[in-house]
C-alpha cells in the first residue's frame, strides 16, 4: 500500500513537472526569425480572443500557456492598436508591448488630460467628447457591475467599498488625475484602465504604509479627496490633514463643506448652502451632526498624490479648524472662537477669498 502510495506521489509530481515545463516552453519565442509582422488587437477585443488570434498568426507557441500567463497577471491591460511584432520576441514580450501601448503610428494617438481635483462625472464628459460616445454611455461603464468586478481582480486597491450601494460613482476618486496618450480607437474600458494603472503607480510607492494604517485604502482615498477640495489653494495640506485626523479621533464630524457640496450634487462653492443641506443626513455630509467621528462611503474628487502622501503623512498638531486665504496661506486654530476671529480678520485685510 505503501509502495503504490510512493508511485501515485512520483506520478503526479512528474506531471506537475512536465506543466511547468511546458508552461515556460510556451513563453518562448517562435523562431529566431526577425521579420516584421503587423498585429492589431481592436477596440473591445478579449484577453482570450486577443490570445486567439496570436496563435491563428503563428506568433505563440502556446494558446493554454498564454492563457495560464494572463491569468496569473490580472492586471495586463491589452491595449486597442496596430502593434509592430516578430516571431523572435516571446509571449510575455508580446503582451507586455500591448500592456504599454506600443503601437505603430503614434500620429493615431490623442493626449488626454484630466485635472485633479475634479470629479469623475467631469472625467465621465471628457472620455464621451474622446471616444465619441455620451457621458451616459461613459457613466453606464462606470457602473457596470461585472465590469467593476473584474477590476477589483484586477487591482489590489480596489475593493468591495466601491460597490457600496449609497456611493454614487464606485470609482469615485480612483481615476488618477494626469495627461494620457490613447490610441484612437481606445475604448471607455480602455481609458478606464490606463486611470487605474495611474493611480497603481502612485499608491505603490506608499503601499507598506497604506498596510501599516488602521485605515483602509478606500479610507485613505476618501480622506485624501476632501483634502484635495478642501486645502486645493493650501500651503500645508498635510496640515490640514492633521486636522481631520485630530476631529476624527476625538470623535467630532469633519465638518467638511465639500462633502456637503458633493452630497446634493453641486460644484465646489456653486452658491451657499442651505441650513437644510448642510444639516441633511446622508453618508456623504460630514458637517451632519450624525457623522460625527466618521468618513463619507466614499471620495468626493479624485485626489492629488500631494494629498495621498499628506494624509498618509499628516501633521502632528492639536489644532481642531484651519482657514486659507486668498495667497494660500494656511491658518490653524485650536477653537472656534479663534476660527471665526481669524476669518474676520481676514476678511478685513482683504486676504478673505472670494468664490465666483
Amino acid at each position: 500500500m505503501k509502495k503504490k502510495l510512493i508511485i501515485i506521489i512520483g506520478v503526479i509530481l512528474v506531471v506537475i513537472l512536465l506543466l511547468i515545463v511546458l508552461y515556460f516552453y510556451g513563453l518562448t519565442a517562435v523562431s529566431k526569425s526577425d521579420d516584421k509582422v503587423t498585429f492589431t488587437v481592436s477596440a473591445g477585443e478579449g484577453k482570450m480572443d486577443i490570445i486567439n488570434s496570436l496563435d491563428e498568426a503563428g506568433l505563440i507557441k502556446s494558446k493554454i500557456s498564454a492563457y495560464i500567463y494572463v491569468g496569473l497577471h490580472q492586471s495586463l491591460n491589452l491595449q486597442a492598436g496596430e502593434y509592430e511584432l516578430s516571431k523572435n520576441m516571446g509571449l510575455e514580450e508580446i503582451l507586455n508591448k500591448f500592456h504599454q501601448g506600443n503601437i505603430i503610428q503614434e500620429d493615431n494617438t490623442f493626449n488626454l488630460t484630466f485635472v485633479e481635483g475634479k470629479r469623475l462625472v467631469n472625467y465621465a464628459s471628457e472620455i464621451a467628447e474622446a471616444t465619441n460616445t455620451t457621458v451616459e454611455d461613459v457613466l453606464a461603464v462606470l457602473e457596470d457591475e461585472d465590469f467593476l468586478e473584474t477590476l477589483i481582480e484586477e487591482y489590489w486597491f480596489l475593493t468591495d467599498d466601491i460597490l457600496n450601494e449609497e456611493i454614487y460613482y464606485p470609482l469615485e476618486g480612483y481615476l488618477f488625475a494626469s495627461t494620457y496618450e490613447f490610441y484612437q480607437n481606445s475604448s471607455i474600458e480602455d481609458i478606464i484602465r490606463r486611470m487605474l494603472d495611474g493611480m497603481n503607480t502612485v499608491l505603490s510607492k506608499y503601499k507598506e504604509q497604506i498596510d501599516a494604517s488602521e485605515y483602509s485604502v478606500h479610507e485613505i482615498l476618501t480622506l485624501a479627496s476632501i483634502v484635495e477640495g478642501e486645502a486645493s489653494t493650501s500651503d500645508d495640506r498635510a496640515g490640514v490633514a492633521g486636522v481631520f485626523y485630530n476631529r476624527l479621533n476625538a470623535g467630532w464630524s469633519l465638518g467638511s463643506d465639500v462633502t456637503t457640496y458633493y452630497a446634493v450634487g453641486l460644484d465646489f462653492y456653486e452658491r451657499d448652502l442651505t441650513l437644510s443641506e448642510i444639516n441633511d443626513v446622508n453618508a456623504y455630509n460630514t458637517r451632519a451632526s450624525a457623522m460625527a467621528g466618521r468618513l463619507p462611503v466614499g471620495p468626493v474628487c479624485s485626489p492629488s498624490e500631494a494629498s495621498i502622501e499628506a494624509v498618509l503623512n499628516p501633521g502632528e498638531h492639536d489644532y481642531y479648524f484651519f482657514v486659507a486665504d486668498k495667497t494660500g496661506k494656511t491658518y490653524f486654530t485650536r477653537t472656534n472662537a479663534e476660527h471665526e476671529a481669524k476669518i474676520r480678520e481676514l476678511q478685513a485685510n482683504g486676504l478673505w477669498y472670494e468664490y465666483n
